[in-house]
């Protein structure tokens, strides 16, 4: 594309009067036009609500205990707690700013949980959620201020989490006397409402739009403006928030102990359930269900292996998820992008191409297209009477009607 000719999301600024045309490039380069197309979420998701019906059923056969008393409120809580970084990863990666520190967020959590929850809920969890409101505020600011790859800055944050974490050689045992299985069916229901009526609230329109303005349109260094910085640092924070909150739970959920270890298998593990549930690797787009649906899977996936007798790392799990989560991503930005419009006369105010927006080419008396702009005239050349085509329509409306 030459200079001479605007270029899609441009728009032209003719001077009737004057013989220049001028470009005019907006400051954020819009989006696509349109509202996105749900109908591929929602064939997806009822695929994953049959998978996780069969599963439940094959769970009920090999281990009925685990569905019932005891068992169905440990189950819950792992969910939750499951819930809460597929929450995490989903909301970052929602905004195109994935946030890759979840997973040691979460470890650091539960070890300090496990250190200080002899102190009480409050005097342990309050320092924890200040910690990652912190945390998640300077990786913020480094992702919008300074405009680098958020999943880059993130994996700064991981590592110097890591360092926290192999500070501690042994295994830290659970002092806490919080035990969340008492409010396994509390817990599970607020996840439910939080992750369905977010993946309502994510289909509006202008909410989508809103929350995917960090999207990279044309080049990917090019800042997005203010209000994109903002929502995509309020994901970032949320993010951070929501995975010290599963680290938490995963600590006081029937366990003896923590184990230090680096975290980034939760990592792939929380990236892998929200892109397998719908949620777009480019941002702005994701399902309603899906998440909800996914975590449920895993859950009873991880009780199912145990219940058989069986183990699997959790780093083949989170591999298949990503995998197939990956699938998915191509299938959304597929399918569920805006219908192309179809027998609409091009717009050149809107970035169009006269000559090629609706795939004709009108051919001139030299036998080449037609030029997108009226060349100006020159001293040289004669004034045209009827004047320029852009201003040929106010001639009829002057005093000589």
């Amino acid at each position: 594309m030459g200079y001479d000719e605007p270029g899609r999301g441009e728009s032209v600024d003719r001077d009737q009067s004057g013989p220049a045309a001028t470009a005019v490039i907006p400051e954020t380069p819009p989006g696509e036009p349109g509202p996105d197309r749900v109908a591929v979420h929602v064939a997806w998701e009822s695929a994953l609500a049959g998978t996780v019906a069969a599963l439940g059923l094959l769970l009920w056969l090999q281990d009925p205990q685990a569905l019932r008393g005891d068992g169905l409120r440990e189950l819950l809580v792992g969910v939750v707690g499951l819930g809460l970084l597929a929450l995490a990863a989903g909301l970052s990666l929602r905004t195109a700013a994935p946030n890759l520190a979840i997973g040691p967020v979460a470890v650091a959590a539960a070890l300090h949980f496990a250190e200080q929850g002899d102190r009480g809920l409050t005097e342990a969890v309050v320092p924890a959620v200040v910690a990652a409101v912190l945390g998640g505020l300077v990786l913020a600011v480094f992702v919008v201020v300074l405009h680098v790859p958020a999943w880059a800055a993130s994996l700064s944050a991981a590592a110097g989490l890591v360092v926290y974490i192999e500070r501690r050689q042994v295994p830290v045992l659970v002092q806490a006397h919080y035990d969340p299985r008492h409010n396994a069916y509390h817990l599970f229901a607020g996840f439910l409402a939080v992750a369905v009526l977010g993946g309502l609230f994510g289909t509006i329109r202008p909410v989508r739009g809103l929350v995917g303005r960090f999207r990279p349109v044309e080049d990917p260094a090019r800042r997005r403006g203010t209000v994109a910085a903002l929502v995509t640092a309020g994901a970032l924070i949320g993010s951070t928030v929501l995975a010290m909150l599963a680290g938490v739970l995963f600590a006081a959920n029937g366990s003896d102990r923590v184990v230090p270890e680096p975290g980034l298998d939760w990592t792939a593990l929380g990236v892998g359930m929200a892109l397998l549930g719908g949620t777009s690797a480019f941002g702005r787009r994701g399902g309603v269900s899906g998440t909800m649906l996914v975590v449920v899977l895993v859950g009873l996936f991880c009780a199912y292996v145990d219940a058989a007798g069986h183990e699997i790392s959790r780093w083949a799990v989170a591999g298949l998820a990503l995998a197939v989560g990956l699938v998915v991503t191509r299938m959304v930005e597929t399918y569920g992008r805006p219908r192309p419009a179809t027998g609409e006369p091009p717009d050149p105010g809107l970035g169009g191409d006269p000559t090629t927006s609706s795939g004709w080419t009108l051919p001139s008396a030299d036998g080449g297209p037609w030029p997108p702009v009226l060349p100006a005239p020159t001293t040289e050349e004669p004034v045209d009477p009827w004047g320029r085509w852009d201003g040929g329509q106010d001639r009829w409306r002057g005093d000589s009607r």
